[in-house]
């Protein structure tokens, strides 16, 4: 990826306060999402895959930094571009392996792919191949919540080409009016599908959600540092029970919609460059003095761990057609 960048960080300011010993899982985790991926993509082009997977390779400083201010016990909702969002939250990755291979020991027995996989144990509800879907389940989660009288939150991730989608509307109306501890994470990628999000939306998301009262605040997407910084703040005041806020992350999709897409639409805009938030965090590493031997370790337990899993998923089992009606309501 090129270091120049299109993220920018605007409204409110958050100084990215976090300590080595925070910024090193923080890099070990965004690692592990873009190694899986990258294992992912060459299953995908081996034909182990079946269905299509769309990566968030370059994405991965929003969904740690995000999940980083979560609990276990907190819940999120994901979108079709949701490996990263399942990694972050503490999916274990031969499971994810498993489940987008389409076997019986993935986590959801392999019927929901890569485009709903779901695991209920770390609190991740599910990505859903609808654009604009995760949200209204989030919100969901989010009245449950505060129905059981808990401190926990719910955070709703979703992409900028689902800002026209009247279900976002709705559901910023009802977390506004019930004061739902609701996140809204918009991961702003530039991107809404095979379109610039320019020539499909003409709206302001700050303005969208100051029209129904819900703080808003726009962070630089690729740096983790500051979407964590963000987040805590807002998730801090969710669990006072102060109602919902929405956080929106710039950063820039580098591969296309699906994994193989030709992308030919692409050529008109390849002034749009972002920076790679994994070298942005080495940086930000190096400045605190951690060393090149520390972030070696680092890759080697990653890559290990990701070849690992890979194996042992590629060795599991087709699921049995007698299990088909099995959690099935008739």
């Amino acid at each position: 990826m090129s270091c120049s960048g299109r993220a920018v960080t605007k409204g409110r300011k958050h100084q990215a306060a976090v300590s080595s010993e925070e910024l090193l899982p923080l890099y070990e985790r965004m690692l592990l999402i873009r190694e899986t991926e990258g294992r992912l993509s060459e299953l995908f082009n081996d034909g182990q895959v079946p269905g299509f997977i769309h990566l968030s390779i370059g994405q991965e400083a929003t969904c740690v930094g995000v999940c980083a201010a979560l609990t276990r016990e907190d819940t999120i909702a994901s979108t079709h571009r949701g490996h990263g969002h399942c990694l972050a939250k503490g999916v274990e990755p031969v499971g994810l392996f498993q489940e987008i291979l389409g076997h019986a020991e993935g986590l959801c027995g392999g019927r929901g792919g890569s485009l709903h996989v779901a695991d209920f144990s770390v609190g991740m509800l599910g990505a859903n191949g609808i654009v604009g879907a995760g949200i209204p389940i989030a919100l969901g989660s989010a009245l449950a919540h505060k129905t059981l009288n808990s401190q926990r939150v719910a955070a709703a991730f979703f992409g900028d080409g689902a800002l026209a989608e009247g279900v976002l509307y709705e559901s910023l109306n009802l977390a506004a009016l019930w004061k739902l501890p609701l996140l809204f994470v918009c991961e702003n990628n530039g991107w809404s599908e095979f379109s610039p999000t320019s020539a499909a939306y003409v709206g302001h998301l700050g303005k969208l959600a100051e029209s129904f009262g819900i703080p808003h605040h726009i962070v630089d997407g690729n740096n983790v540092e500051a979407v964590l910084t963000a987040s805590r703040s807002d998730v801090e005041l969710l669990r006072t029970g102060s109602g919902p806020a929405v956080i929106e992350c710039m950063t820039l999709r580098v591969r296309g919609h699906y994994e193989g897409d030709p992308q030919k639409y692409r050529l008109a805009h390849r002034d749009r460059t972002v920076v790679d938030p994994l070298e942005f965090t080495r940086a930000s590493m190096a400045a605190l003095g951690i060393t090149d031997s520390e972030i070696g370790d680092i890759h080697e337990r990653v890559r290990k761990q990701v070849a690992a899993a890979a194996t042992t998923a590629l060795a599991g089992s087709a699921p049995h057609f007698d299990d088909a009606l099995s959690g099935v309501y008739l």
